[in-house]
């Protein structure tokens, strides 16, 4: 095991599939000589070549229908979009063209691309650089989405979607890039569309993504050791495929659902995990699911301002417990 930052992760997952296969090639602003506007791709420009590791105009639009050619023509293309806000630049070829071509032509054609984005707030960028947009991209048919919350998932989860025949966008959380983590040495690639456990409890069960699984885990453990809560904490990792099996085996366990998401309330991921709940659980619940959520609002660029709004660790903790006249379902709230 070495202990990589998140940053650093990323070009190993890179490094490690153009290693791999030849068909691998990278595109996108700033990629190459600079080494990426966040850091992300230090020393592939080296490493393979200005053939195969590409930096580009400034435009979303010419990347998305460069990689979506080379996908077509039998390379396998990672496509970096700067900031994910900046997807609304080039939204036609994320929703209309890239995740319909398998299906319009038959099959004739693939497309098995990758399009890397720095996503969520936290860095102080303002309303048009800090959305958290994976719930756009979950709404199209026919892409795959994946966001990772430590080093060693995105390596493996980043290998994954490469090596995949079809779409993933793929949302790396701009808060996270410097944090470190244990990834494990040599090949490693993880599952698309299997949540992870990273903390089990007997009395509630909490849902997060990205950014807000170290949030949630803290508060996890607050919950326990100041309120007697015992908190199940789950990693969705990507919301397609979506792990519905491990969502509802924990949820029917517990019998209450919390969903942390950055995304704005209206319309966000977690609105979607709490109807499949009901559906398929209701019976089992003991409390409906709650969502603590951004309010439906642009990013203030403010820190006081943008923290007040995104989930907090103390949030979590006081959503949880304003949430229900607490009592455990065992005697000793383990």
């Amino acid at each position: 095991m070495a202990e990589l930052s998140y940053r650093d992760a990323v070009a190993a997952a890179i490094a490690q599939e153009m290693e791999r296969d030849e068909r691998v090639v990278f595109l996108g602003e700033d990629v190459g000589g600079a080494g990426g506007v966040f850091k992300t791709t230090v020393g592939l420009l080296e490493r393979f070549g200005p053939r195969r590791v590409r930096d580009t105009p400034i435009s979303e639009l010419a990347i998305l229908g460069a990689a979506m050619g080379a996908a077509m023509t039998g390379l396998r293309p990672i496509a970096e979009v700067m900031f994910s806000d900046f997807l609304a630049c080039c939204w036609d070829y994320v929703a209309n063209e890239i995740p319909k071509m398998r299906y319009m032509t038959n099959g004739q054609f693939t497309m098995p691309l990758v399009i890397r984005t720095a996503n969520g707030a936290g860095s102080r960028f303002g309303a048009q650089h800090s959305q958290s947009v994976e719930n756009w991209a979950m709404a199209i048919p026919g892409i795959k989405v994946v966001a990772p919350s430590n080093p060693a998932d995105v390596k493996g989860l980043l290998a994954a979607a490469i090596r995949d025949p079809d779409p993933v966008v793929f949302f790396e959380h701009k808060s996270l890039y410097a944090t470190k983590g244990e990834v494990p040495d040599g090949e490693h690639v993880e599952p698309l569309g299997a949540a992870k456990v990273l903390r089990r409890g007997s009395d509630i069960t909490i849902v997060a993504l990205a950014a807000m699984v170290p949030r949630a885990l803290q508060a996890a453990e607050i919950l326990a050791t100041q309120h007697r809560i015992a908190a199940t904490v789950i990693d969705l990792r990507s919301l397609v495929p979506l792990d519905a099996q491990t969502l509802l085996a924990e949820t029917v366990r517990t019998g209450r659902l919390f969903t942390v998401e950055e995304n704005p309330r209206l319309c966000g991921w977690g609105a979607e995990i709490s109807s499949i709940i009901t559906e398929e659980c209701f019976f089992d619940l003991d409390q409906p699911v709650v969502r603590i959520t951004t309010p439906h609002i642009p990013l203030p660029a403010a820190d006081a301002l943008e923290d007040a709004v995104i989930p907090s660790v103390q949030r979590i903790v006081d959503e949880v417990v304003r949430a229900t006249d607490f009592r455990p379902r065992n005697s000793h709230g383990l």
